[in-house]
């Protein structure tokens, strides 16, 4: 997110800014550790502690907390200044309008969803990304019915991206226009690949019987890796080839248009630090 909280000077003031950024990082950290241990738990239990249907069980659970973090994650910010109303505003909008944009099929299997993602956490920040990506595909599930055990590691999936996309922002703002627009439609373009690869991991575990493309239990890690590997080029690689490239191309088309527009923006919303003379 571009704003920033106001400035303090030392004492209890600036005592309770440090802590108020504090709680703020650890439930950002939260989101991080809850999508990791989600995406991988699988890999530590024995098989016959795996139920027969991926995540049927625990799913609701993984999308109540994330779901409440980011509910803190937002209050929080309110709390300490670094989002305001209009924030919290623009951030609604932009998950509305991202998930509508789930709703267009583009060729090969791209997406409109993912490139708004990538572009508005680039302006905002990581944490807005995050956030944005955390909310747009509850958006879109609720909008194409596509609510199931998959929607909370969609969430987490996206909310990486979004988050990505904060940090690369932070390196190209002092790019040219195009230049910034060609480094985010890369960025683009690799996450087409990577959130499919990620994605793949919320049923891959649970799937047995396939030889050399499905994992089981007491394998190595470098035996795993090479299974996936394998698994990833055989089912999902053209399919995300398709999706990054109509990435790439969608952020190249629209990208410096919009991201003035949302850079813009991001700078109006930044909280307004008042300055008063100190006691005597």
């Amino acid at each position: 997110m571009t704003a920033t909280a106001p400035e303090v000077g030392s004492g209890p003031a600036r005592t309770v800014v440090l802590i108020g950024r504090a709680r703020a990082s650890v439930v950002y950290l939260l989101v991080l550790v809850v999508g990791l241990g989600a995406f991988l738990y699988p890999f530590w239990l024995p098989a016959q502690a795996l139920p027969n249907e991926a995540h049927a069980g625990d799913a609701p659970l993984v999308a109540a907390a994330v779901g409440a973090l980011a509910v803190a994650a937002v209050t929080l910010e309110v709390r300490r200044g670094t989002m305001n109303g209009a924030t919290v505003a623009v951030l609604g909008m932009l998950s509305a309008l991202a998930g509508l944009m789930k709703l267009l099929d583009l060729p090969g299997g791209g997406s409109g969803l993912f490139f708004l993602v990538v572009l508005a956490g680039a302006a905002f920040g990581p944490r807005f990304g995050m956030l944005l990506g955390l909310t747009s595909f509850v958006v879109s599930a609720v909008l194409s019915g596509g609510i199931g055990p998959w929607l909370p590691f969609q969430m987490l999936a996206l909310a990486g991206m979004g988050a990505g996309a904060g940090f690369a922002g932070r390196l190209t703002r002092h790019l040219s226009p195009w230049g910034e627009v060609g480094v985010l439609a890369v960025y683009g373009w690799v996450w087409g690949f990577v959130f499919g690869a990620i994605m793949n991991l919320w049923f891959w575990p649970f799937q047995r019987g396939g030889g050399d493309l499905s994992w089981e239990p007491g394998l190595s890690t470098a035996e795993t890796l090479r299974h996936y590997w394998s698994f990833y080029v055989a089912t999902s690689f053209a399919w995300d080839a398709a999706g990054a490239l109509a990435n790439a191309i969608i952020i190249l088309a629209v990208g410096r248009q919009l991201m003035a527009t949302l850079r813009r923006h991001a700078h109006r919303l930044e909280p307004v630090a008042r300055i008063e003379a100190a006691p005597a």
